[in-house]
């Protein structure tokens, strides 16, 4: 299986898979409105207002598995992300990223990108909001970020891609 077969549904509730992505660097990232972290959708705004046209595509997944930090409807998600960020990215449904109920998206990053923060040995589930993915052109796994690397910081692994 490779990433662009996996399905999904955008914020609009439109089932899609990600082949409309195939040839782009990708920067899948678990989000949520009210954490600590929701500030770094400038960040990620400010990279696709950037690299966009040079070919990377940032996909935006809400989850509220942690803390209860993205409990609006589909509607509220999208309208305050373009209300306090300017949101252009595309956005899709709440999703589950951890667990036996986990999206077969999320626990295909997980295997391809296992966790590398500390503590050492630590299972692969995703620690928290923000948690980011970059994915090749080839569409390959090629790193995974931790929620604390700011979007700035991911800016020359993307160079190299693109």
């Amino acid at each position: 299986m490779s990433i662009y077969d996996f399905k999904t549904r955008r914020l609009n509730g439109q089932e899609t898979d990600l082949s409309p992505y195939r040839g782009k660097v990708l920067l899948i990232v678990n989000t949520a409105s009210q954490c600590g972290l929701t500030p770094q959708y400038e960040g990620l705004q400010k990279l696709y207002d950037e690299y966009r046209e040079q070919g990377l595509e940032i996909l935006g997944f809400p989850c509220n598995q942690f803390g209860a930090q993205e409990p609006g409807t589909h509607e509220e998600i999208g309208e305050f992300c373009k209300i306090n960020y300017g949101v252009t990215f595309p956005l899709f449904e709440k999703t589950v990223v951890n667990g036996p109920d986990a999206h077969p998206l999320y626990k295909y990053l997980k295997e391809q990108a296992p966790f590398q923060g500390e503590p050492a040995g630590s299972d692969d589930e995703i620690k928290w909001n923000f948690t980011k993915f970059l994915i090749g052109r080839d569409g390959s796994v090629v790193r995974r970020f931790e929620p604390s690397a700011a979007p700035a910081e991911l800016e020359p692994a993307i160079r190299e891609l693109l």
